[in-house]
């Protein structure tokens, strides 16, 4: 067998910490978070730290589960489906096998059920860290001039699209400029005591090291969802401070802001029935693989690329990128 990937079989060099995935129970959009994931060391690292002893109910605990694959996908002599217990972890947290699921919406719930079913609180914490955005909301009534201000944090940045071309930096400016509330959209105004026109904005607190960006493609309208296959080019590499500066809060602290991609989730089809797929950048040879269930092959840039959207292929839905560190060293910049 070839040192390579094969296109028909779940295999993979184990030197590559890669493996294919069978698609059971209609499992296309667990398997795709779990290559997203396995290429997210940080995460494994983490969990691979966990001391799991004294775990009850291990059939129902996401994160225990969630380490025992991260870890048989870095085996490819081990079980033949290695998520299987997975998946049935997760139909027992009420995420249902054979019902097709929000990519989106199961990668946030599984940060949650790390949150609440991990015993150790400081690690808890630690994993909660690596995607956190920490943002302040800022609110000022444009009667009384008055402002108000909330920390909260985000687990991925959701942006939205134009019906038209966009590209990725457009789309996070878009995400930080100041909104008008009016009409139906105002807001309580403490100083007021009544509900008033308001300008609304969003500062950036701190940056995780692990930025997931979610591609807002589904738009409902009047009870009816579609899809949007528009284009949004994004790069391989940004530097987040280039984009908005005006962005960040006062005190915001952190002096490298760059960034470097390393998964991109891809939806296949429309609303009412599709398929997710995935591009994973190895650590091992820093180099593009393609995952499609049992299916793991070599991929360029220019494949990626090429979920853009604006056609009839498949499309980028969520983005994974890591903050750049001294000691991984910078990649050459590409062009999006």
């Amino acid at each position: 067998m070839s040192r390579w990937l094969s296109t028909r079989i779940s295999w993979c060099p184990v030197n590559l910490g890669m493996r294919g995935l069978t698609n059971n129970y209609l499992s296309c959009c667990v398997n795709t978070l779990l290559q997203t994931l396995s290429a997210t060391w940080e995460l494994a690292e983490l969990l691979e730290k966990w001391d799991t002893a004294g775990v009850e109910e291990a059939t129902r605990n996401v994160p225990l589960q969630l380490k025992r694959v991260l870890v048989a996908m870095r085996d490819d002599r081990g079980r033949t489906d290695p998520h299987d217990d997975f998946l049935r972890c997760l139909d027992r947290n009420r995420f249902r096998l054979y019902v097709q699921h929000d990519a989106d919406e199961v990668f946030l719930s599984i940060l949650n059920f790390i949150q609440q079913q991990i015993n150790d609180r400081a690690m808890a914490l630690q994993i909660q860290d690596l995607y956190k955005i920490s943002v302040e909301t800022i609110l000022q009534c444009l009667e009384c001039k008055s402002i108000q201000k909330r920390t909260s944090y985000l687990l991925s940045l959701p942006l939205h699209i134009k019906e038209d071309r966009n590209t990725l930096e457009d789309c996070i400016t878009s995400f930080f400029q100041h909104q008008e509330l009016r009409g139906i959209d105002c807001c309580f105004c403490a100083q007021c005591e009544t509900k008033t026109p308001s300008k609304q904005g969003v500062k950036l607190v701190s940056l995780p090291r692990i930025l997931c960006i979610l591609l807002k493609r589904f738009r409902n309208t009047r009870g009816f969802t579609r899809k949007l296959d528009c284009a949004v080019a994004f790069p391989e590499n940004f530097d987040f401070s280039e984009i908005v500066k005006e962005a960040f809060c006062a005190d915001f602290a952190q002096n490298d802001c760059r960034y470097t991609l390393y998964a991109v989730v891809v939806h296949c089809g429309c609303t009412t029935g599709g398929h997710y797929t995935a591009y994973v950048r190895s650590k091992v040879d820093r180099r593009w693989y393609y995952a499609d269930d049992s299916r793991v092959q070599l991929a360029s840039w220019e494949e990626v690329r090429a979920t853009y959207g604006g056609g009839s292929r498949g499309t980028a839905y969520m983005l994974m990128y890591r903050r750049d560190s001294n000691e991984e060293g910078r990649q050459p910049e590409l062009s999006g």
